[in-house]
């Protein structure tokens, strides 16, 4: 990838939290959300935005309790996926979007399905134009879960920044390439400093009482079932949270029975792409521009 375009940033109220996102492209053009996963920030979609934003006005906020936006004082009610579907309607409120293209990785990705269902925000329903799933389904792998809720909950921390780069190089090899500029990037807007001076991940290790209070919330196939929108799916080829079987399941049901479905495996991947070269970055593009017509 070239040099990463021009975004920017900004802070709003939802539901009186303070919501970070940033803004890439034509304040008018027809709207892209892009939606970051569980443990990640809004930043981690740098380079679709940048490869959208000829085109579209691209938002990707940070949910509450990651990266820039607050952090919930009310973790076990408002860390869960209801919750953040009312953050995101009311993002859609404060920002006059009518309608957008909802891009999701992991967590995004659910929050995308649940808002376009519109079981829990029923105005969501006829706003969301189109939803990319990058290595999401209605189903996850029990076993993955467990592995992303435990790092998650006990985040490490380092004396230096070079050492927690280091350690989300280890950790989010699934993502595929990244290149060192892109490493150092991501490493540098997914760190904050403890009080003891030490790094570690950007976000609210409470952010897992998700999994505790909310041990169902990624088990969405009424959700799913709900959908009537073009759906695209990419999954990594060696992701160890959306398993074949699944993907199979999804082509019967919901949009997939509707044809509606389509399925792009990304090689070289795990959970999940990182949205950052052009074999996945193309797909998406051209799917948004398909069912913007």
């Amino acid at each position: 990838m070239g040099t990463i375009k021009g975004y920017t940033s900004h802070y709003i109220r939802c539901l009186g939290l303070e919501v970070h996102y940033t803004q890439w492209g034509d304040a008018n053009a027809p709207v892209v959300i892009a939606w970051h996963g569980l443990a990640r920030t809004g930043r981690d979609m740098d380079e679709l935005a940048a490869h959208l934003c000829d085109h579209y006005r691209v938002i990707c906020p940070d949910t509450i309790g990651r990266g820039l936006s607050q952090w919930s004082a009310q973790p076990k009610e408002q860390y869960c996926l209801a919750y953040y579907a009312q953050i995101a309607a009311a993002l859609f409120d404060q920002l006059n979007i009518d309608t957008a293209h909802w891009v999701g990785t992991s967590m995004g990705g659910a929050l995308g399905t649940v808002c376009a269902a519109g079981l829990y925000q029923p105005c969501m329903r006829s706003r969301i134009r189109s939803l990319v799933l990058n290595d999401n389904a209605p189903e996850l792998a029990s076993a993955a879960i467990e592995r992303i809720r435990t790092y998650a909950g006990n985040p490490p921390a380092f004396a230096t920044v070079v050492e927690l780069e280091a350690f989300f190089r280890q950790a989010y090899q699934p993502f595929g390439w990244l290149s060192d500029a892109q490493w150092r990037r991501l490493a540098e807007t997914s760190t904050r400093r403890l009080p003891d001076g030490r790094v570690t991940p950007h976000y609210d290790p409470a952010m897992v009482q998700q999994f505790i209070h909310h041990p169902d919330d990624y088990l969405i196939w009424d959700h799913f079932d709900a959908l009537n929108l073009p759906v695209l799916l990419l999954r990594g080829a060696q992701s160890d949270l959306v398993l074949p079987a699944t993907v199979e399941q999804m082509r019967q049901r919901g949009p997939g029975l509707r044809g509606q479905l389509q399925v792009v495996e990304v090689a070289g991947c795990g959970h999940a792409p990182a949205l950052n070269v052009e074999d996945q970055l193309e797909p998406i593009s051209r799917f948004i521009a398909a069912a913007g017509k």
